[in-house]
């Protein structure tokens, strides 16, 4: 049995490390390099650092805030923010990801998925989606959350996998900061289609609710979370201990 992953995720703005809710009321949180040294340390099974402003102010991703990041850990890095090209692939596996997330990119040329896969393998590409429920559908949104693509969140995981994506990571802006569980009837509807290892985004706030995400949905592979890891409410220690005592594996 595959262990789960628990992973905490570093959203950058300004070379800080930030956190809102459903995407809106960003707040300055914490420097992302002490943060990543404390998650290195505290066993953290992977990192992500998404540059959230990036696509938006239409700028590459901050290089340099990385390169110290990457430095600090030696854990998997999966890094992500304005990645539109091989070029911007080369740029980050450069600074020391491992993984380089695409969102806005894939949906604005989704061949950038398959010529990713072919020169640097699939484990490498990894698909990231911010869905949202619009009227009963489950829809890809961009640019932070803010803007509705109108393209349907399960076909484009399917689409995404047939073109050589190596891992879904499925965030929901539904439940995104509000730290009332994951949401599980979107995963499972995606999880259903597509036999990626999926990383679930959005919703955690407590130990209970990674138990639930893994216990409800088991083809989910990782539980990813920001605010309730950086203040400190749950220890990822703590959680993993407590997810091994409900017979869900994970690595100590």
């Amino acid at each position: 049995m595959l262990t789960k992953r628990i992973i905490p995720c570093l959203d950058i703005r300004d070379g800080k490390v930030v956190k809102g809710v459903n995407f809106e009321g960003i707040k300055d949180v914490d420097d992302p390099v002490a943060l990543a040294r404390y998650y290195n340390e505290s066993g953290a099974d992977e990192l992500v650092f998404y540059d959230i402003t990036a696509s938006v102010e239409q700028r590459q991703l901050f290089t340099d805030v990385l390169k110290k990041v990457a430095e600090q850990i030696f854990i998997p890095l999966t890094v992500g923010g304005s990645i539109k090209s091989l070029e911007d692939f080369d740029r980050v596996l450069k600074c020391g990801a491992d993984k380089v997330s695409i969102n806005t990119g894939a949906l604005l040329d989704p061949s950038l998925i398959d010529r990713a896969a072919e020169k640097y393998g699939k484990q490498c590409v990894v698909l990231s989606m911010d869905v949202k429920r619009v009227n009963g559908k489950f829809n890809v949104f961009t640019k932070g959350g803010r803007e509705d693509t109108g393209i349907d969140a399960i076909a484009w995981a399917i689409e995404g996998e047939k073109r050589g994506a190596g891992e879904l990571v499925v965030n929901s802006i539904d439940t995104d900061g509000v730290k009332g569980g994951f949401d599980i009837e979107m995963l499972k509807a995606i999880s259903d289609v597509v036999n990626l290892p999926i990383i679930a985004s959005g919703g955690a706030g407590s130990k209970e609710h990674f138990k639930e995400l893994f216990q409800a949905l088991p083809k989910i592979d990782a539980g990813l979370a920001a605010s309730i890891f950086h203040f400190k409410e749950v220890n990822i220690m703590d959680l993993k201990q407590y997810l091994k005592q409900e017979n869900i594996e994970v690595r100590l």
